[in-house]
C-alpha cells in the first residue's frame, strides 16, 4: 500500500513524502544493549521515502535476509523548510506533527556491514523498512522533552521510553540536522529508539503508541 502523510482524524497532509532522517543510539540504554559506544554527537543516517509504509493494515518483513528487528521511535514531521542554523522558535514552528513509527532493521545484515566498516543502507532502507502512523498535530504536544513511546507485542510491553531520556532532545537535534543539510516539508525525523529492541515474527500483533496522544494497532503479515 502506498504511503501518504495524514493526521489521526484522516485529514491528508499535502506534503510530498521526503527523506527520513534517522538518529542512531539516541538513548544510552539502547546503545548499551547492542554493545555500542555512546556517540558524542548525533549519529545520523537517511532512509529514502520509498521505504515508508503505512502502519494501518499491517506490514510485511523480509523472510530471506536474517533477523528483522523492531525499533519503536517518535517521528517528527517537518512542515516548513529548515536550513543552516535555525533558532529554537523556527524549529518549533516548522514541526507539523508527531507520530509513532517503527524503524525496521535487518540486524544480521547490519552486523556484517558494521564489521566491514560499510554504510548501513542495505540493512535500513529496504522496501517497508519504515512503518509510519498518522500524526497528531504539533500543538497537541506541549513539552517536546516529555513524549512517551511504547510498543506492545502480543500483549507484552517490549519498549517503553520517553523523550526525556534522549541524549539529543528533539529541538537541538533538528537544529543540528538542519545545520548540516536542508530539511523540506514532508521530511520526517525519526528520533531514535529506547531499549528493548528485538526480532519480529510473522503473525505478531503490535500496539504502537505515543503515550496519551495516539495509539495504533498493526500486525506483521
Amino acid at each position: 500500500m502506498s504511503y501518504q502523510h495524514q493526521y489521526i482524524d484522516g485529514t491528508p497532509i499535502h506534503f510530498p513524502l521526503g527523506k527520513v532522517v534517522c538518529v542512531g543510539r539516541n538513548y544510552a540504554e539502547h546503545a548499551a544493549e547492542l554493545n555500542n559506544p555512546i556517540p558524542t554527537e548525533p549519529l545520523l543516517f537517511i532512509k529514502p521515502g520509498s521505504c515508508t509504509v503505512p502502519m494501518d493494515d499491517g506490514f510485511a518483513i523480509p523472510q530471506d535476509r536474517g533477523g528483522v528487528h523492531f525499533e519503536a521511535e517518535i517521528a517528527v514531521l517537518i512542515g516548513k523548510p529548515l536550513s543552516k542554523k535555525p533558532s529554537e522558535e523556527e524549529v518549533r514552528d516548522a514541526i507539523s506533527g508527531f507520530a509513532p513509527a517503527l524503524d525496521l532493521t535487518l540486524r544480521d545484515v547490519q552486523a556484517k556491514l558494521k564489521e566491514k566498516g560499510l554504510p548501513w543502507e542495505l540493512s535500513k532502507s529496504f522496501d517497508g523498512a519504515f512503518v509510519l502512523a498518522p500524526f497528531v498535530v504539533a500543538d497537541a504536544v506541549e513539552d517536546l522533552c516529555d513524549i512517551g513511546i511504547r510498543l506492545t507485542i502480543d500483549g507484552q510491553v517490549r519498549q517503553d521510553g520517553n523523550a526525556s531520556s534522549m541524549l539529543n532532545p528533539i529541538i537541538p537535534l533538528i537544529q543540528h540536522i538542519a545545520a548540516h543539510f536542508s530539511l523540506q516539508p514532508g521530511d520526517v525525523i525519526s528520533t531514535g529508539t529506547p531499549a528493548g529492541v528485538g526480532p519480529l515474527a510473522s503473525g505478531e500483533s503490535l500496539q504502537v503508541e505515543l503515550v496519551g496522544l495516539s495509539s495504533f494497532a498493526t500486525r506483521v503479515l
